[in-house]
């Protein structure tokens, strides 16, 4: 269906030269004459640009639209939160939406995570957990644990708290100096594994055993926290291998370190259940989740702690300082009870499970092309890491990486049609998380457009 409204495309992508800012982008690009793609409507797993032309959406906006876009059901739920009441803070007070859409999270999140604070997006969330871990440590008389280990190429969020904890220098090195205490080990990358081994549990083993060196290194006793993904996603969708969470979790409870998953991109659906971790089987003392609570139609986020981390917050005149004007908006909590209804009603956790292995075999059916070295991932969340020679792994150097991902797959994939993303955060790599609802249709068409695509790449080295 193309959209009914005509545009002035031309207009359109000139004002936002001339007054946006546009997140993570380069504007010489647009100043030097390139056009700022505008999109204008969403539909199911497509979206369509101001000039009509129609998009699948293999990136679910950004790991966000879960149930997928024009979702009636949702702006009416907003509609009717704003007429009833528009807005009231967190601070101190209560309102009815915030309340149930709390109870309700606790419901899907590991049994002894009862506490939800709320904010308005990942990043916060994250600084929340760090803030919280500190401030527990201190009410625990341990005041010194305040250092955070996280893994290579992770990322994590971008204000200054946070941006400490992700793993990407590129990401950082122009905000530092940073909040001090963040420190990185391996991720589990086993595609490009520094530990050489073919027994992809034996490389989980080391790798969270690096957690506990790094540990020890800085001091058990200035380190508050473990940041991971249950999938990392920067770098290019790396699953934890067998027996990786649970080594992590008896490392942190041997040297009294909190456990934060952050399920930013992996909770609600990405990987097959409403948090990630309740389908890898490992309980962590606090997630951070955000994105498909709503499917991106409002924006909220959360922290959600459990008894442990809580238990000193109650006593006596004790407070956490720390709040935004907007977590837990009344509208947001309306739209994410209403987006939770449709996830329960239409079975998408199902949905996924049922199709994740067919959309593993689709994706991997580009491995027979050169280009391809590795299709990773869990649920509907995969990347794609593209390499120079498949069998020594060799990657990409830099100006080449710049050609192929910008100068060539980006723009590629866009005008043939498929939405998503080409980065080199860590190696050079697709990444793909689509909306949950779709299925194998749409898993083939991105499977082809993908091989068209990759199999003319290489002559634009």
């Amino acid at each position: 269906m193309e959209s009914n409204h005509e545009y002035d495309t031309q207009s359109l992508s000139q004002k936002a030269k001339d007054n946006l800012w546009l997140h993570f982008a380069r504007h010489g690009v647009y100043e030097n004459g390139g056009d700022i793609p505008v999109i204008v409507k969403g539909e199911g797993a497509y979206i369509w640009d101001s000039n009509g032309k129609r998009y699948l959406d293999g990136l679910a906006g950004l790991f966000t639209v879960q149930i997928g876009h024009g979702r009636t059901e949702l702006a009416e739920a907003a509609a009717k939160q704003m007429s009833e009441l528009a807005y009231f803070p967190l601070w101190s007070y209560a309102h009815p939406k915030a309340i149930e859409l709390a109870e309700r999270l606790v419901s899907y999140a590991p049994p002894n995570l009862n506490r939800v604070f709320f904010t308005t997006g990942g990043g916060e969330a994250v600084e929340t957990a760090w803030k919280a871990a500190k401030q527990y440590f201190k009410l625990t008389g341990k005041p010194m644990k305040h250092k955070v280990i996280s893994r290579a190429v992770a990322y994590h969020g971008t204000p200054q708290g946070a941006l400490a904890i992700t793993g990407i220098p590129e990401a950082k090195k122009y905000f530092e100096p940073l909040t001090p205490g963040g420190f990185r080990v391996p991720n589990t990358n086993f595609y490009r594994a520094e530990y050489h081994t073919d027994d992809y549990k034996a490389f989980g083993r080391w790798a969270a055993d690096r957690i506990e060196e790094a540990i020890l290194f800085e001091g058990p006793d200035t380190v508050a926290c473990v940041f991971l993904e249950p999938v990392q996603n920067s770098g290019g969708c790396f699953p934890p291998p067998p027996g990786y969470l649970e080594r992590v979790r008896e490392i942190c409870d041997t040297y009294d370190v909190l456990l934060v998953a952050d399920e930013t991109i992996c909770a609600f659906g990405r990987i097959g259940d409403m948090f990630a971790m309740n389908r890898f089987g490992v309980e962590p003392d606090m997630i951070t989740c955000a994105k498909g609570m709503t499917s991106g139609y409002s924006p909220i986020g959360a922290c959600i702690v459990s008894d442990k981390v809580f238990e000193p917050f109650k006593v006596d005149k004790t407070a956490f300082y720390h709040g935004y004007t907007f977590g837990g908006h009344p509208v947001s909590s309306a739209v994410a009870m209403a987006n939770l209804d449709i996830f329960e009603k239409e079975g998408i956790n199902q949905h996924v499970r049922d199709n994740e292995n067919a959309f593993r075999q689709t994706l991997e059916k580009l491995k027979d092309l050169d280009i391809v070295g590795d299709v990773r991932g869990d649920g509907f969340f995969y990347g794609i890491e593209l390499v120079k020679d498949k069998g020594t792994k060799e990657t990409f150097n830099d100006a080449e990486a710049e050609r192929l991902l910008r100068g060539y797959l980006s723009k590629a994939m866009f005008e043939n049609g498929l939405y998503c993303r080409a980065d080199d955060r860590g190696d050079p790599v697709i990444q793909l998380a689509p909306p949950l609802i779709i299925g194998q249709p749409e898993f083939d068409l991105i499977e082809e457009t993908l091989r068209h695509v990759l199999t003319n790449a290489m002559d634009h080295l």
